[in-house]
């Protein structure tokens, strides 16, 4: 099966996507039948590049890694160039939009357009923006359901590490009443810093060294960030619709590094946790630095790792901890949608 894709955004993100596809072509033909052909390109940085028959894989990464226009990429007589977006969705014959925008997460924009767009004219989606499923999972879900479209967004949560397709699929069946997770790699590499003997702002500065944190690590550091990941586990795996602004957020800004060391001296550890519980009068979530005991398995996570507890009512605990940011490893959660896009049109025809 050849699948069609159409990149909106070519950032980082989709560019490891595109490298992984590469690397990967004759295992992914081999083991899951999957044949990948990029058909165009859309960055509002980059500009845009389309042919129907097809782009060069290794050609659309040279460019990207000169910091070159999309519109220099040399093609033949069928490539055009200057599509936006939305033309881009719409107008060209990608099967699969592989939207990888930098999103405004107070407002899930361009991402939401973008997928509406796609759904509408019935292509499907593999996202890792936090916004459409933070903000827009009911409508979009319906969406892609009435037009016969797959919606895939694995990588919202904890990047390549799967927080979203472990409860829905392999604890199906379990009624899951909390989860528990450090869903922030920032914030958690910054904690165990401080534990070390690095003061808050040394903390930060050497997390936007590593890369962890942004020029500006508001979301970060003030848990916003770990809000919208546990407004989309209680909207896809609790299924219970939550708004943002609703649930109660503080950040690390005001944890010290006496707190830490004290926590410490008391078998403790001090964690930015957030949690969704399922209660008598609904789903409730907040977002807050805890003092864990030693023997919780999220305080022995260590550095810009995440992890997540599901408590589960057959299953009991289960735990999951794995990368929750990295360029190639997000672009593996790109790829476990794109696979899961494959199997399902491959059983459909069966």
């Amino acid at each position: 099966m050849t699948v069609k894709l159409a990149f909106i955004g070519f950032g980082g993100v989709g560019q490891g996507l595109l490298q992984i596809l590469l690397e990967k072509e004759n295992e992914l033909r081999l083991e899951e039948g999957l044949e990948t052909q990029v058909v165009a390109v859309a960055d509002v940085m980059k500009g845009s590049v389309y042919n129907p028959n097809g782009l060069d894989g290794n050609q659309l990464l040279s460019l990207a890694k000169e910091k070159r226009p999309l519109s220099e990429y040399i093609g033949d007589s069928s490539t055009i160039t200057g599509l936006d977006s939305i033309r881009t969705i719409q107008e060209t014959n990608a099967d699969v939009i592989v939207e990888v925008t930098f999103t405004d997460v107070n407002t899930g924009q361009p991402a939401i357009d973008h997928c509406r767009a796609a759904f509408e004219k019935g292509k499907s989606v593999i996202t890792t923006n936090k916004g459409p499923v933070a903000l827009a999972y009911q409508e979009l879900s319906e969406a892609a359901e009435n037009n016969g479209a797959f919606f895939g967004f694995e990588g919202t949560v904890m990047s390549g590490t799967p927080a979203l397709r472990l409860p829905r699929e392999t604890l199906c069946g379990n009624k899951i009443h909390q989860i528990t997770g450090i869903l922030n790699g920032t914030t958690n590499y910054m904690l165990t810093e401080m534990e070390k003997g690095s003061s808050y702002e040394e903390a930060l500065k050497k997390a936007q060294e590593q890369g962890f944190a942004e020029a500006d690590p508001t979301s970060d550091v003030e848990g916003y960030d770990a809000r919208y990941k546990a407004v989309i586990l209680s909207n896809v795996v609790m299924q219970t619709p939550m708004i943002a602004a609703n649930v109660p957020c503080t950040g690390i800004t005001e944890v010290t590094q006496e707190m830490l060391h004290e926590a410490v001296k008391e078998g403790k550890r001090i964690r930015l946790v957030a949690k969704i519980t399922r209660t008598e009068s609904g789903v409730k979530a907040v977002i807050q630095p805890e003092k864990l005991d030693e023997t919780n398995p999220l305080a022995a996570v260590p550095g810009a790792t995440n992890a997540i507890l599901y408590e589960c009512d057959l299953a009991g605990p289960i735990f999951l901890t794995g990368a929750g940011a990295g360029l190639k490893e997000t672009g593996f959660s790109l790829l476990i949608d794109l696979i899961h896009f494959t199997r399902q049109k491959a059983a459909v025809k069966q």
